[in-house]
């Protein structure tokens, strides 16, 4: 493949979320903005290599070859695989959401989510994107992320999209010193159906911070004396796990 046709088969392979999981060929020239000809060449070749996959009623689906190539990738099922049993045992104590996720680029990416099926709803999902700003993932990850990745993201702050306690771009700021001093987030989001709190924690490796772990909780039930110790020692036993080099306890 040339460099065109891979950055056109990442455009194709990026159209796809959650909204848009089975694609006819005119939806993927719309969400593109390729040629139809351009569009069906690409997908034609990516069904080819088990990249997508056709369904019988002519639509495209993401195929299970990208899934076989993504379980190798070391920051997300290598990193879940030494996550999870801790983030089972977070799970079963607090009975909430238990989230983590890592930064790409400026934004998080969820690597996994425990939830049971009546918890608070939220919108992430798994290999979904997440704001860095207004999670508290993403607030750990943004504390320890390069300087760069911060200005931008203190240069671009909306007021109003990291809730009540951060309403100004030197309120960001210094909650991101708060964050790395204190070495955990925690976020607030009012909403009159659906108030949550979240509890996040930095997880290292012997390079520095490579992802976050949450507990999020409806406001009510929220107890930080109880969600933030916890969050904090799975979040250092993950870390313990990923310097060691060790895939379990």
């Amino acid at each position: 493949m040339g460099d065109g046709l891979i950055e056109r088969a990442f455009a194709l392979l990026g159209s796809f979320d959650s909204e848009h999981r089975a694609q006819p060929l005119a939806g993927l020239t719309r969400r593109t903005g390729m040629a139809r000809s351009t569009a069906l060449r690409v997908a034609r070749q990516l069904t080819e290599v088990g990249a997508l996959e056709r369904l019988d009623d002519g639509r495209f689906v993401v195929g299970l070859r990208l899934l076989e190539i993504a379980s190798l990738a070391p920051r997300g099922h290598g990193l879940r695989a030494v996550a999870m049993p801790f983030m089972e045992d977070l799970f079963h104590v607090t009975g909430h959401h238990v989230l983590l996720a890592v930064r790409n680029d400026d934004e998080a990416l969820l690597v996994e989510r425990l939830s049971t099926h009546d918890a608070v709803p939220i919108r992430f999902r798994v290999g979904g994107r997440i704001p860095l700003v207004s999670t508290g993932v993403g607030l750990v990850l943004l504390a320890n992320a390069p300087a760069d990745v911060q200005e931008r993201a203190l240069a671009g702050f909306v007021p109003g999209e990291a809730g009540d306690a951060i309403r100004t771009a030197d309120d960001l700021r210094r909650s991101l010193a708060e964050i790395r001093r204190g070495d955990y987030a925690v976020a607030r989001r009012p909403s009159p159906e659906n108030p949550r709190t979240t509890a996040a924690a930095p997880v290292r490796d012997e390079d520095g911070v490579v992802a976050a772990l949450s507990v999020v909780a409806p406001s009510p039930q929220f107890d930080p004396a109880a969600y933030v110790p916890a969050v904090r020692a799975a979040a250092r036993a993950i870390s313990r796990q990923l310097r060691t080099g060790q895939g379990g306890r």
